[in-house]
């Protein structure tokens, strides 16, 4: 049963149903996305062929007055929902008194009461510090920083089908080369790539799968010279990869066996994504560092590292910041997210979600040979299309399947390193009715394939 009254979410109450009026896009849809054309580069791509005008609870809805079915929520941003009520009056409340004064000249209260709340609430008993940024690769960037510094060692560790963002330091870190890195190089150096836990084509145990990724790391780097390994505790771009048990938890204590930096970047998994706060609480880790953002905020740009005091002290004062970073609009937002995840039933709600998502999702797969995984924890789910006599990825089928169902008004989004995954991302503010529905759209576009 849904914990949340989502007719009241998204300022104005939006009716919740898929609703087609038009073919996608439509007239003014169409007339705007040529001025897209005109106006941005074509390197900023867009998925879904409408102009946005309003969204809530589990809809987006167009210039067209279509209504279509979130199953992504802007890539795991608005969690809690769209234009939530609690966010957008903190919004509204902070805007009217300043906009900005930048932190690192005049600071304010907002800012230091999100890294109060972040202390608190990211795992491990330890006494921590929050830095407060704009983006998840910025994030990932400062936290490489710190560690670095901390360390006094140059190298960071990244893993195979990772995606960490797309600065020139954070695309050296992320796997995929299309579109991220593709003419995009020379890259930052002083990166390597260890192996993941990938138990549907690798067959490892979790073990077995840190053994082999510690031999790479020796081998090729060598402790004495690794300032941090980074890692998504669930993938996200690389296809939602849920380690097999036991291979983060060795992958941290040979980190601390060896005064190494352990990084998580929870910038996709963060915020009662997966069912718990964060998903290193699932795997039962600590992390030294964690980068945080995309849900945190309700919508607005904000990105946080926190860590163990030591670490995070460890640079010099001016080392860190940015002008932007920590906006006090950006940290009202999060303060109203954060009680939002506290106290209206986030972790539950997204724990039912998963419920949901794994029931329908498996018995496609026990129906259709061609779903050779279903995965993920929470509100993050995914499933992975494969030729079921190969098992090779098949990225057509899901290209195929993702564009049926946005043209039927489901937003589902694709990924992974070999692009045949459909992930899963509904906001938490969906109804269990709409959500069915999205699914049974799938389904058709499935068996229309």
């Amino acid at each position: 049963m849904t914990l949340i009254d989502v007719t009241s979410v998204g300022g104005p109450a939006l009716a919740q149903e898929r609703r087609l009026v038009t073919a996608l896009p439509g007239p003014r849809s169409a007339e705007i996305l040529a001025r897209k054309a005109d106006a941005v580069p074509t390197g900023v791509a867009h998925t879904v062929p409408i102009a946005a005008v309003a969204a809530g609870g589990g809809v987006v809805v167009d210039a067209d007055g279509n209504s279509l079915i979130d199953l992504g929520s802007g890539i795991a941003v608005t969690t809690i929902g769209n234009a939530h009520p609690k966010v957008a009056a903190a919004i509204a409340a902070q805007a009217a008194r300043f906009t900005h004064t930048c932190f690192m000249i005049s600071p304010y209260e907002e800012y230091i009461a999100v890294a109060e709340a972040l202390n608190r609430l990211t795992p491990g008993s330890f006494a921590k510090k929050t830095a407060l940024f704009n983006s998840g690769a910025e994030a990932v960037e400062n936290a490489v920083k710190i560690a670095r510094k901390h360390t006094g060692r140059p190298a960071i560790i990244a893993f195979e089908h990772g995606y960490h963002g797309r600065t020139n330091l954070t695309m050296a870190l992320t796997a995929k080369a299309m579109p991220y890195k593709s003419g995009f190089g020379p890259f930052a150096p002083e990166v390597y790539r260890a192996p993941l836990s990938y138990p549907f084509r690798d067959g490892l145990s979790g073990a077995e799968a840190a053994a082999r990724a510690i031999a790479v790391i020796e081998k090729q780097v060598g402790a004495d010279s690794t300032a941090a390994v980074l890692i998504e505790p669930i993938q996200g771009e690389g296809g939602f990869i849920v380690p097999a048990d036991g291979f983060l938890p060795a992958i941290v204590e040979w980190c601390r066996a060896n005064g190494v930096v352990f990084i998580a970047d929870e910038v996709q998994t963060g915020f009662a994504r997966t069912g718990t706060m964060f998903a290193s609480e699932q795997f039962g880790i600590e992390p030294d560092l964690i980068a945080t953002a995309k849900g945190i905020a309700g919508g607005l740009p904000l990105a946080a590292v926190t860590g163990r005091a030591e670490i995070m002290d460890a640079t010099h004062a001016g080392g860190l910041g940015g002008t932007y970073g920590g906006n006090p609009i950006a940290c009202a937002a999060a303060l109203a997210a954060i009680d939002v995840f506290e106290n209206d039933g986030m972790l539950q709600r997204a724990q039912q979600i998963g419920t949901l998502l794994h029931l329908r999702l498996n018995a496609l797969q026990v129906a259709d040979s061609r779903i050779g995984d279903v995965r993920g924890r929470g509100a993050m789910t995914a499933i992975e299309f494969v030729d079921p006599t190969t098992n090779a990825p098949d990225a057509a089928l899901t290209a195929a399947i993702a564009k049926a169902c946005i043209a039927q008004g489901v937003i589902v989004l694709t990924c992974g390193t070999f692009g045949n995954v459909i992930r899963f991302l509904p906001p938490l503010a969906i109804s269990d009715d709409l959500l069915n529905e999205g699914l049974d759209v799938v389904a058709a576009a499935l068996a229309a394939h």
